[in-house]
């Protein structure tokens, strides 16, 4: 009921004001309506009431302000969401107190470069505050669009995540507002002014956070006031920035239709109202007015995101969020006619109904196509746009429908009319063109579309006049060929316009999407709780920041000078660079997602990544299609870059001439230092391949190599500058500055040079000058380097070391005066001086640059002392040997010395060099080691001195290394590691404790943990493997398919990377996996659009089946386009492979957006258009490969149409020896025979004209191909008929005859892969003789095929031609088993043992029929031969080539595979000759022929068991099937346990605690039996195993039989005790759901306890009692009697407690008295009755289960 808003009391200001649950409006209405809440004499329509129960007396008084009295607890959710309030509002207010004053920025000064940075800095600071406002209302608009309707249905996590992405872009913009306004302070105000709208726009946010506060209950308009405040301020500050929108037309247009859209739904409202005055039922009438009131709701919510979004329209994300409030709006109208016609059945306000909501579809249509118009650049499609799509759609078109004269030349038809169309608009433009020398250039290209034009009308009439003509149709796609060049040609210009720009606004979005992410990032960081995730996403989010300026100079260029190739080159490029690392940045912001704790900025940085993907998909495609249109020029524009650096070099040199030369913020001596090192290697490797590539004459590359190396030496440039800037002394700014200017000079002049080469590639002179000019600049790059602080002092301290060597070059050694003690202990002591310098040289290189000088000038006095003390020590040596070994020791030492320093320069000048820090401390082990060796032979006395002597110089070296633990110095794993530390530890510890009892010790390997680490890793591998299965099949069930669409990008993005592998197969072999694939998609496509209607849940599977078919088609597509001649047609495979992963991408996301919504009209749709999309690529892709070989093609389609006719065949064999292969009418064989042999020997010309066709064109072969298919196709449907018409009575004829047309097939498929071989190879190739060895095969097939035919009515020969026709197929067989093709699956030794025995079962029918003579016994023995030999065959070749079976066994088991194949080859010939010459001899032979092919699978068998071991078992011995049926009890113990898990008690309204206690002991219970009968199980098991090794089951044959029927006793009872379990939990699950009561589960607990009771009997009759199995089984026994004691007892308690529940109410009138009575009589006698049924039902089971009891079990219940 509705109750009043608030009480006043007249006597103090207190207001007391309730809670409500619902919120309805006041209704106007008749007062003979019943239910009618009727307006008051103040009320209106605008006036609100509440509807609900009045809650509990609950009052709450607060005096001096307005409070609540009564708020209901706010949800978990509804808390998660006022903590990130919380902390978004201090982020706002952090944000607003920045926003002070402007930032402070150092002096910059005048050169070319600062000017430059100042600008690229305005440039950057407004795209990138742009696109965080751009969030910022997008974020505003998601929080009104989820914040609409009941709270209770509010996703907070989702409102959550758009708060902070709204903090956290303010955030973000307040210092990129701050820096703006310092770098425009210079112009009059607008600092300032920028500043105010900042401080304006953060006051709007904080206003919005306020009023979505779930405490704060404020009303619904304070919202959208709040929202609409968020969108004029960022209007306001956007122009203040320049950036407004531009086209004020389109937002008012906007605005009117969202209007429209309003006052629409306003007119819907009040027709729904006048259906509910009518409705007689008051619910329903109720829901027509909620439903109308929804409508009314939403469409406020429209106008408002509307107005929030319309200063940022031209942002995907707000676009995505006024689409979304479109979407609500249209749910909402569709609810409302839903419930208005369930309402009424008046048909005239109905149809008021439902034109008011057409009319509201409508209006919203309009909004949305308004919408979708500008974001498709807002831009009117172009007369040359359409006419110029047009004909490259129909020339494709006529492409793929060579064959089809009439479709060709109708497709012709509209290919003239759309190129008279462009001709037309073309020569008026000419017309109106002022410049004159454009107006000739058009009306030349309209004369060249215009001849091309008429001679492709001309080739169409001729190919109408002559349909059947290739040569007609080949002439018409030339046309059309012709045609297409001309149209590109005449409409370059405009197609490249429109690439660019698509490109400049893709590259637009990517660089707003990559700020997006990158500021999540941060945001993210503080709730991250993994280090390692952490680091990597802030590592690559720097990556993304460093190329962000670049993408946005593009960006910027391009804008200003649109027509200028230099600037879209720029954009092109800068795309090309931003793609990698915006790659890296989604794959660790998805890795890092997880890792997040906080849900909302989780939620944030997910959808930012995902996002991020799409344009990167989206930029990737672009960046191609602008690269082609603009051509190769990448050349011109590094040669054009190096230059403009040059200039800005010698602008710097000359500011640093006046002592103008500022640093640029941000830049250190340090920074500069290390940067200027690390890209001169960059700019040494880009220009070795652009030397490389410009020598072998490759274009393409050497504009790849000249790009890099423009964009190194930029790097370098600014490095330069840098350094110089920071530096203090004039002398070195200038060497610096000079330095880098000569080696830009020289790398302009290697451009300029590696161009001429290109243009010249033979001409040796301008291979030795570009030769030459490499090394001059190759000179200049190491004196620049040479000039960075401290590299000076390396080169001093080498020329140091390099002098002092030259000591050691003296013939004769100087005597030395001091003693032999003197001289050795001097040399410990400068040994040890030298082992520490190096130790400090190592660690100053990981320092500054003036730590490093210090560190190689100490070092090299020390070895000027260490080797002066050397030298006197080897004075001391009397022998001339001695004293040649001790300056050799010494001179390498030397050696070591200048490779530490030169070490330590690489690492300095570039700290993150690939194993550079591995190489300095090889280096300086390499020093110790060497002083070690010269110490050791000075030093001869005094035993175990040299070691300790060495051992501290080795600790000494190495006590550096532990000062830095994070940096790798070894190329282990970590498990390595690992491994090393526990072997070396055990080494060290024994050590030690030799060391202390004076004794030696040796190495002590942990060998024998490796097996135990190696499975260990293994199950890891596996468990790791699941999860990800498991993770991936969850994300793409829920509508994830972030990590699908990145997956697809990346397989796009391969087939451009650079240089593909060296292929290993033809194009051939590439095309038909490509084929599979293709046609994979389009059938998974098909599948999607069938699921998108009846299952969308099932969209995400076959999304991902999607994303890998055509990863493994992207792969082929790069190995087929590198094989493809020519080479257009490997560009052209490329191009529609890419094209067709784009298609895959919108498939793929709108299947996820689908999923998340199953019920959205418009995401159906969507997907549905995005489908056939996909299924239009799939066919442009088959077409391109149908360009590169036709012929091939056709044989992979004719290959796949044979495959499938095989597949049939089998399926027809199966009902023809089932004897269900019957006749529809009375037709006989003779009907069908002559249309068999005319067939086949049709198949025989084919076959000829497929053999030829591999030596002539391409398009002979086709033919062949296609008429060999055709021809199979119908021979084979001739002979089904044949054989259906011989009737069921006979079915091993009929099979006879299938399986020679089989055959048949067969060898037709090996022909055709040998023809697709041999197409194009020379005569003497080595594929030209298998294609006549097939051709051969495939002639004896048909052959074998016709005699079959003729006899198969002849019952006297029919059998004989059978065994023949089978003798021939075993033969081919056997070829194939004796070929070394590996086969595509393996299997396993039982499955091989298990065909190998059907070999016995046809050596005995064979030797039967041959005795027999009976033609039906023969054929029957044909049949079963072929069949067993081929199975036999097939399965030994799998076992036999699975990776884990030894080579001597594989040969082992193909040798006796081919014996065994041969022995049983004589034995049917001989059962042939039996039947020709039926003598007693040959009779007799029949046996000798069967012993031997016993003997052969009696050694196959043994073979087979020779693969598995020792493990090898039986698998037919009844204790190892009692075993596997232990085992798998267990597992289904286990699965019913994992279901117990996941069981939660059943939602219901609040109750005692004591109840929900009994369903969680319920829960706990089963959970304890399942665990403790899957343990008792398993050791059921173990106690079966202990008995066979103890060899009482199993091994003594007079047991076999007794020992059967224990096993299978055992069997039975682990199986009782998997089903009793499985019982259990499922009425454990039926008991806490409310479906079943506590008596079954106290009967299934008592059902456990019985078969745990019959398991412990059966194993305890031949099992010792003290065993520690039976121990382990009666302890598990226990566990599971107490358990299910437990369990009883619960269930009792509980019934006992709800009997005590129940109460009777009885009536007190005397007859329903009576009648109660009587139905209580009734129901008890019932009850007596059923369960006397049960009591005998139960006796009956049991009975029929104790005959299957095992003797022992019986005598043991007696």
């Amino acid at each position: 009921c509705p109750g009043t808003p608030e009480w006043r009391n007249g006597l103090r200001s207190t207001i007391l004001q309730q809670q409500f649950n619902r919120v309805g409006r006041v209704e106007h209405g008749s007062v003979a309506l019943p239910g009618i809440i009727r307006s008051g004499s103040i009320g209106g329509p605008d006036n609100t009431f509440n509807m609900g129960t009045m809650p509990s007396a609950q009052q709450q008084i607060t005096t001096g302000q307005m409070h609540r009295g009564h708020m209901p607890p706010l949800s978990l959710a509804q808390q998660a969401l006022m903590g990130t309030i919380n902390t978004s509002m201090q982020a706002v207010q952090q944000a607003q107190a920045d926003l002070g004053e402007v930032d402070n920025l150092p002096p910059l000064g005048q050169d070319m470069a600062s000017r430059v940075w100042v600008q690229n800095k305005v440039d950057e600071s407004k795209h990138e505050i742009h696109s965080q406002v751009d969030a910022i209302t997008a974020g505003t608009a998601s929080v009104v669009n989820l914040t609409a309707g009941d709270p209770t249905d509010t996703d907070y996590t989702a409102v959550g995540c758009a708060i902070t992405t709204i903090s956290s872009n303010l955030t973000e913009m307040s210092r990129g507002v701050k820096l703006l306004a310092a770098l425009v302070e210079d112009q009059v105000g607008s600092g300032q002014n920028l500043m105010g709208a900042a401080r304006t726009l953060t006051g709007a946010v904080s206003d919005l956070l306020r009023s979505v506060e779930p405490a704060a209950g404020e009303p619904r308009q304070t919202v959208l006031t709040a929202a609409g405040s968020i969108g004029q301020a960022s209007g306001d500050l956007l122009r203040h920035m320049g950036e407004g929108e531009t086209d004020e037309r389109f937002q008012d247009i906007l605005m009117s239709l969202a209007k429209a859209v309003a006052n629409a739904a306003a007119m819907m409202v009040l027709k729904a109202k006048n259906v509910a005055q009518v409705a007689e039922d008051t619910v329903l009438q109720n829901r027509v007015i909620a439903a109308a009131t929804r409508c009314a709701l939403s469409t406020s919510q429209l106008v408002a995101c509307t107005k929030v979004v319309s200063p940022t329209i031209s942002s995907p994300v707000c676009q995505e969020q006024l689409v979304e409030a479109g979407k609500l709006v249209d749910r909402s109208v569709e609810s409302c006619v839903k419930a208005c016609l369930a309402a009424t059945d008046e048909g005239e306000l109905l149809k008021q109904v439902g034109a008011a909501a057409n009319t509201v579809s409508q209006a919203l249509s309009d909004l949305l196509q308004h919408v979708r118009h500008y974001a498709s650049c807002g831009e009117p499609i172009g007369r040359y746009d359409q006419a110029t799509d047009t004909i490259m759609t129909v020339t494709e078109s006529i492409f793929t429908s060579m064959g089809d004269a009439g479709e060709m030349v109708r497709q012709a038809r509209v290919l003239a009319q759309a190129t008279s169309d462009l001709v037309n608009a073309m020569r008026s433009d000419a017309e109106a063109e002022v410049d004159v020398d454009n107006s000739k250039k058009l009306l030349a290209a309209a004369k060249l579309l215009a001849d091309a034009t008429a001679r492709m009308v001309e080739a169409a009439k001729g190919a109408a006049a002559y349909p059947e003509n290739e040569d007609q149709q080949q002439r018409l796609r030339e046309a059309a060929e012709g045609l297409r060049v001309a149209t590109n040609a005449a409409a370059q210009n405009a197609i490249k316009k429109k690439l660019v720009n698509r490109l400049e606004i893709a590259a637009k979005q990517a660089a707003a999407a990559a700020t997006q992410t990158i500021a999540a990032a941060q945001n993210a960081a503080a709730s991250n709780k993994n280090t390692a995730s952490h680091q990597q996403l802030v590592h690559s989010c720097k990556a993304v920041a460093d190329h962000i300026p670049q993408l946005v100079q593009g960006m910027r260029s391009n804008q200003a000078q649109p027509e200028e190739l230099s600037s879209q080159l720029a954009l092109i490029m800068a795309s090309q660079s931003f793609l990698q690392p915006g790659s890296k940045m989604v794959t660790s912001a998805k890795s890092t997602v997880p890792t997040v704790t906080d849900q909302a900025a989780a939620m944030q940085l997910g959808q930012c990544a995902k996002n991020l993907a799409t344009c990167l998909a989206e930029l990737r495609t672009a960046t191609q299609k602008a690269h082609e249109a603009c051509g190769p020029l990448e050349i011109d524009y590094a040669l054009n870059a190096v230059q403009t650096l040059r200039s800005e070099l010698q602008d710097a040199r000359m500011a640093a001439h006046d002592g103008q030369l500022k640093p640029l913020p941000g830049e250190s001596l340090e920074k500069c230092a290390q940067d200027l090192g690390s890209t001169s290697k960059a700019v040494g490797s880009s220009m070795a391949q652009l030397l490389t590539c410009a020598a072998q004459g490759n274009e393409h590359y050497t504009g790849v190599a000249a790009r890099e190396t423009a964009q190194a030496l930029r790097t370098l440039a600014q490095a330069a500058r840098g350094v110089a800037a920071s530096t203090k002394e004039p002398q070195s700014a200038a060497a610096m500055l000079d330095s880098a200017q000569y080696v830009m000079e020289g790398s302009a002049m290697l451009i300029h040079e590696a161009h001429q080469a290109l243009v010249s590639p033979g001409d040796a002179e301008s291979q030795q000058r570009l030769a030459q000019v490499a090394r001059a600049v190759s000179h200049s790059l190491n004196n620049c380097v040479n000039c960075l602080p401290g590299q000076k002092d390396v080169d001093m301290a080498l020329r140091s070391i390099g002098e002092a060597s030259k000591k050691l070059l003296v013939d004769t050694l100087p005597t030395c005066s001091k003693s032999f003690q003197e001289a050795q202990s001097e040399l410990n002591h400068t040994a040890a001086e030298l082992n520490h310098s190096a130790g400090d040289v190592v660690h100053s290189s990981r320092g500054t640059s003036s730590q490093l000088a210090m560190a190689s000038g100490k070092f090299s006095e020390d070895f000027d002392e260490f080797l002066d003390t050397g030298i006197e020590m080897a004075g001391h040596t009397q022998c001339q040997e001695d004293q040649i070994e001790v300056i050799g020791n010494l001179k390498n030492i030397s050696m070591a010395s200048s490779k530490l320093l030169l070490a330590a320069k690489s690492l300095s000048v570039d700290p993150g060099a690939a194993n550079a820090k591995n190489l300095l401390a090889a280096a300086a082990r390499t020093v110790t080691e060497s002083i070690n060796q010269l110490i050791t032979l000075c030093t001869q006395q005094a035993p175990g001195q040299k070691e300790c002597d060495n051992a501290l110089r080795e600790l000494e070296a190495v006590r550096g290394l532990l000062d830095n633990p994070s940096e790798p110095v070894s190329e282990l794993s970590y498990f390595d590691c690992i491994e090393s530390v526990m072997e070396n530890s055990k080494v060290l510890g024994e050590s030690m404790a030799g060391i202390s009892q004076h004794c030696k010790t040796g190495d002590v390997p942990a060998a024998h943990t490796h097996d135990a680490i190696a499975e260990a890793v293994q199950l890891m591998k596996e468990a790791v493997d699941d999860i990800m299965v498991t993770l991936n099949e969850a994300a793409s069930e829920g509508g994830m398919v972030g990590g699908m669409v990145e997956a697809i990008a990346e397989a796009m993005g391969r087939l451009n990377e650079g240089t593909p592998p060296e292929p290993e197969g033809s194009f051939v072999d590439y095309q038909t996996t490509m084929v599979k694939y293709s046609k994979a998609i389009a059938i998974t496509t098909q599948e999607m659009m069938t699921k998108s209607v009846t299952c969308p849940e099932e969209l995400g599977g076959l999304a991902s089946q999607v994303t890998v078919d055509y990863s493994q088609l992207a792969h082929q597509g790069r190995l087929a386009a590198a094989t493809a001649e020519p080479e257009e047609v490997g560009f052209q495979i490329k191009t529609r492979v890419q094209e067709l992963g784009h298609g895959c991408i919108y498939l793929v996301q709108k299947a996820g957006a689908l999923q998340m919504s199953p019920t959205d009209s418009f995401s159906k749709r969507e997907l549905i258009e995005c489908a056939r999309g996909v299924t239009e690529k799939v066919s442009m892709v088959l077409s391109a490969l149908q360009a590169g070989n036709k012929g091939t093609q056709a044989c992979i389609t004719a290959a796949s149409t044979v495959s499938g006719i095989i597949a049939d065949l089998d399926t027809t064999i199966m009902f023809a020896s089932a004897g269900t292969l019957n006749p529809e009418n009375e037709e006989s064989f003779a009907d069908h025979r002559e249309s068999i042999l005319k067939t086949a020997k049709a198949l025989v010309e084919d076959t000829k004209r497929l053999v030829s066709g591999a030596a002539s064109s391409q398009d002979r072969l086709a033919q062949a191909a296609q008429s060999s298919a055709n021809t199979i196709t119908m021979l084979t449907d001739v002979v089904k008929l044949g054989a259906t018409s011989m009737g069921s009575d006979d079915p091993e004829t009929q099979v006879v005859l299938i399986n020679a047309v089989r055959d048949v097939a067969k060898a037709l498929a090996e022909l055709i892969g040998a023809t697709k071989c041999a197409a194009g190879k020379p005569a003497d190739d080595p594929s030209m003789y298998q294609l006549k060895s097939a051709a051969k095969v495939m002639v004896t097939n048909v052959t074998s095929l016709l005699k079959t035919v003729k006899a198969v009515e002849d019952e006297a020969t029919r059998g004989t031609r059978a065994l023949e026709a089978t003798i021939e197929c075993i033969k081919q067989e056997l070829t194939v088993f004796q070929s070394k093709d590996v086969p595509e699956k393996s299997t396993t030794p039982e499955e091989f043992i298990r065909m190998t025995k059907g070999i016995t079962t046809a050596t005995a029918k064979a030797v039967a029929a041959g005795n027999s003579a009976q033609q039906e016994h023969v054929i029957a023995t044909a049949n079963l031969s072929r069949k067993a030999i081929s199975d036999m065959l097939t399965t030994c070749k799998q076992a036999a080539c699975h990776p884990e079976v030894s080579e001597e066994v594989r040969s082992k088991a193909l040798h006796y595979g081919s014996e065994c194949t041969t022995g049983y080859i004589d034995l049917l010939e001989q059962v042939l000759l039996v039947l020709q010459k039926p003598t007693a001899d040959q009779r007799q032979q029949l046996a000798v022929h069967s012993k031997c092919v016993a003997g052969c699978v009696t050694e196959l068998i043994q073979t087979a068991e020779a693969m598995k071991g020792s493990e090898w078992v039986d698998p037919e011995d009844p204790t190892v099937i009692a075993e596997t049926e232990l085992l798998g009890a267990a597992a289904s113990i286990e699965a019913a346990a994992k279901k117990l898990e996941q069981l939660k008690p059943r939602a219901k309204p609040k109750q005692a605690d004591e109840t929900l206690d009994f369903e969680e002991q319920i829960l706990e219970a089963a959970k304890s039996i399942a665990a403790a009968t899957s343990a008792l199980v398993k050791s059921a098991s173990a106690a079966q195993r202990e008995l066979v090794a103890q060899g009482k089951v199993g091994s003594i044959l007079a047991n076999a039989v007794d020992d059967g029927q224990w096993s299978h006793g055992l069997i039975s009872a682990a199986r009782m005790v998997a089903a009793a379990t499985s019982n259990l939990c499922e009425a454990a699950n039926a008991s806490v759901q409310g479906h079943a009561s506590e008596e079954k589960l106290i009967s299934s607990a008592k059902q456990v306890a019985a078969s745990t009771a019959q398991l412990l009997v059966a194993c305890k009759v031949k099992a010792q009692p003290d065993s520690e199995a039976m121990r382990r089984l009666q302890a598990a026994g226990n566990a599971v009697k107490r358990a299910s004691d437990n369990l009883v007892k619960a269930a009792q308690k509980a019934a006992f407690d709800k009997a005590d529940d129940h109460s009777v109410v009885v009536k007190t009138r005397f007859v329903g008295g009576i009648a109660q009575i009587i139905a209580a009589q009734e129901e008890m006698l019932r009850k007596e009755r059923e369960l006397e049924e049960a009591r005998k039902k139960l006796a009956q089971i049991r009975q029929q289960q104790y005959k299957f009891l095992p003797t022992e079990l019986r005598e043991d219940e007696r």
